[in-house]
C-alpha cells in the first residue's frame, strides 16, 4: 500500500510536469509559426491542460477501468468550479464579462446536460462521443469567429516570433518530453489508484471522482490562482468554463470512440447530478452583481466540501 501511494504521487509528479512541458513546448512552437497569442490560448493550450485528463482517462479506459475514466472527467469539473474557482475568488473578487453570461456558462451548462442524457443508457458509445468531438469544433469554432469580430487578435510580434523561431528544436523536444510524461504520469496514477482503491475497499469510481480528479485538475489550479493573483480575473474565469467544456467534449469525446465507456447507475442519481448542479448554480452566482467575491468563493468551497465528503460517507 505504501508503494502504491509512493506510486501515486510520483505519477501525478511527471503528469504535472509533463502538462507543463507541452504547454511551454507548443506554445512556443506555435509563436515560431507566427501563430497570434490569442488563437494559441484558445486552442494548443487549452487542448494541453486538458491532456491530464485525457491521458488519465484514456488509460483507465483501456485497463477496464471505467470507473475511474468517467470519475476523473465528473470529479475534474466539479472541482474546477467548486474548488478551484471558488479559492481565485476567495483570493481576489472575479470580474464576469456579461458575453460570458450569454454564451460560454451557457454553453458549458449545454455540454453538461447533454453528457447526462447520453449516460442515462449506461454508457458512452462510439457515436455519442463522435458527436461530443463534433460539438468541441463547433465552440472552437465559435470562439474564433467572436474573435474575428471583436477585433481583438494581434498579430504576433516580429522579433519574439524570431526568438521563438530559433529554438523550435527545443520546443519539439519539451512537447515530445511532455507527451511521454502525460502517458507515463497517467498509467502510474491509474495503476496506483486502483490498488489504493482495492486494498481500502473503496469504489474506484470514489477514487476517479476524488484524488485522481484533483491530481489531473492541478495545471488549472495552478494557472487560476496565478492570474486572480496578478489581476487577470478574466483568466481564471475562462479557464474554468474552457476546461470544463474541454473535458465533457475532447475528453469524453476521444474515449468513447477507441472503447465504449460504462457508466454507474450510482453516478447517474448522485454525481452527474451534482456536476449539472455546479454548472447550473454557477450561472446565477456570476450574474448577481456580474463578480464572484469571497463570499461566493466561501460558498463554492464549502459545497466541493460537502461534494467529497458525501463522497466517503
Amino acid at each position: 500500500m505504501v508503494l502504491a501511494a509512493a506510486l501515486f504521487v510520483s505519477g501525478l509528479l511527471v503528469l504535472y510536469f509533463g502538462a507543463e512541458s507541452l504547454v511551454k513546448g507548443s506554445s512556443r512552437l506555435a509563436l515560431s509559426f507566427g501563430v497570434r497569442p490569442l488563437i494559441i490560448g484558445m486552442t494548443i493550450v487549452a487542448f494541453a491542460t486538458s491532456m491530464p485528463e485525457l491521458m488519465v482517462s484514456l488509460s483507465a479506459a483501456l485497463r477496464g477501468s471505467s470507473d475511474i475514466a468517467a470519475g476523473n472527467i465528473i470529479g475534474s469539473n466539479v472541482a474546477n468550479i467548486g474548488l478551484i474557482l471558488g479559492a481565485a475568488a476567495l483570493l481576489k473578487p472575479l470580474a464576469v464579462p456579461p458575453s460570458t453570461l450569454k454564451r460560454e456558462l451557457p454553453f458549458m451548462i449545454g455540454a453538461s446536460l447533454l453528457l447526462f442524457l447520453f449516460a442515462l443508457d449506461g454508457r458512452l458509445t462510439f457515436g455519442e462521443g463522435l458527436l461530443l468531438f463534433l460539438l468541441l469544433a463547433v465552440f472552437l469554432g465559435y470562439c474564433l469567429r467572436r474573435a474575428r469580430e471583436q477585433g481583438l487578435e494581434r498579430p504576433a510580434p516580429e522579433a519574439l516570433v524570431a526568438r521563438e523561431r530559433a529554438s523550435r528544436n527545443k520546443d519539439l523536444l519539451l512537447i515530445l518530453i511532455g507527451m511521454g510524461g502525460l502517458g507515463a504520469g497517467a498509467e502510474l496514477m491509474v495503476r496506483s489508484a486502483v490498488t489504493i482503491a482495492r486494498g481500502f475497499g473503496i469504489s474506484e469510481l470514489v477514487i476517479g471522482i476524488s484524488i485522481v480528479a484533483l491530481g489531473t485538475s492541478l495545471p488549472e489550479l495552478a494557472a487560476s490562482l496565478v492570474s486572480a493573483a496578478r489581476g487577470q480575473m478574466d483568466i481564471s474565469l475562462g479557464n474554468v468554463i474552457g476546461s470544463n467544456i474541454f473535458n465533457i467534449l475532447f475528453v469524453l469525446g476521444i474515449c468513447p470512440m477507441i472503447r465504449p465507456l460504462a457508466i454507474d447507475p450510482g453516478v447517474l442519481r448522485f454525481e452527474l447530478p451534482v456536476m449539472l448542479l455546479f454548472s447550473v448554480a454557477l450561472l446565477p452566482l456570476a450574474r448577481h452583481r456580474l463578480s464572484l467575491g469571497p463570499v461566493k468563493g466561501g460558498l463554492l468551497l464549502c459545497a466541493y466540501s460537502a461534494f467529497i465528503l458525501a463522497l466517503f460517507l
